[in-house]
């Protein structure tokens, strides 16, 4: 629940975020009713593509059974994790500018007169979102093998209403709970969430290995825990199964578990840290 709450949450505040910077600057043009119809009309269609998205891969699950169906359940995992360090290093490089480019963009489009530019940046804007988090669900829902699903959808109604309050508060403007805060915490717990299904796609990876003819050294390499933590931690108990599920913690790694996770935090270091142009201003700041 926990889990799918968090996605929710997040996906949705900046989902908010965009919708409400459009609306506000929208909302100060002359002669705006047309314009803001065309922004509703693209949330509108925005939320229709995420639901077909999300159709699609449902669809795709239950058609795929036995070995396909897993193959692609490790690839959506897989997906969902890449999917999660990509939007976060693009946000934590551009977050700064989205405000003005989304702005630009709607000038730019609401000048045309016909408003159909506008209508399709805002549908845009939010089937992005939507589609990440119909992924991120996805993957999250076969990372605990679909198990409380009642609590998962429940999690993602509190995650929803926990949005509307969150962006309330944002807009409302406060030192403690501020946008900067928000996407420093949110972006810290999404890097961790994408640890854990990249090694959730990795079980499901090396449990279809290992029912195959395959050469001696693979099994070894996915198969054999180079060390074991679980009597200080074990992951199938209640604390550790959470922390596995919030992090990707596993008490008996084997070594390919070992290496794609330090490839994935390498590639968090790598993605997040500071382009030379963005060092140079901050030293002549």
């Amino acid at each position: 629940m926990g889990q799918s709450m968090f996605i929710v949450w997040r996906e949705s505040v900046e989902a908010l975020l965009v919708i409400g910077i459009l609306h506000a600057w929208l909302s100060q043009q002359p002669g705006n009713r047309h314009a803001l119809r065309m922004l509703w009309g693209g949330v509108v269609a925005g939320l229709g593509l995420a639901s077909l998205l999300g159709w699609g891969i449902l669809s795709a699950g239950d058609w795929l059974a036995g070995p396909a169906g897993e193959w692609f359940q490790c690839a959506m995992l897989l997906a969902a994790a890449l999917l999660i360090l990509q939007m976060v290093g693009w946000m934590h490089h551009h977050g700064r500018d989205l405000k003005r480019n989304l702005v630009d963009s709607a000038a730019a489009h609401l000048s045309q007169g016909s408003g159909i530019g506008l209508l399709v940046l805002a549908m845009l804007a939010v089937a992005r979102e939507g589609s990440e988090t119909v992924v991120f669900l996805y993957g999250i829902g076969h990372q605990q093998d679909g198990s409380d699903l009642t609590g998962f959808v429940i999690g993602g109604v509190l995650g929803f209403a926990l949005a509307l309050l969150s962006y309330a508060a944002l807009q409302a403007g406060s030192r403690l709970f501020s946008w900067k805060r928000f996407f420093q915490v949110s972006e810290a717990l999404l890097l961790l969430l994408g640890a854990a299904l990249l090694m959730a796609g990795l079980d499901r990876f090396s449990g279809q290995l290992m029912g195959m003819d395959v050469p001696e050294v693979l099994y070894t390499v996915f198969g054999d825990p180079i060390w074991d933590t679980s009597g200080l931690l074990d992951d199938g108990g209640t604390l550790g199964s959470t922390l596995a599920g919030l992090t990707g913690y596993r008490a008996m790694p084997s070594l390919a578990a070992v290496i794609v996770m330090a490839m994935y935090w390498l590639a968090v270091w790598a993605w997040l840290r500071p382009k030379p142009e963005a060092r140079l201003e901050a030293r002549t700041a």
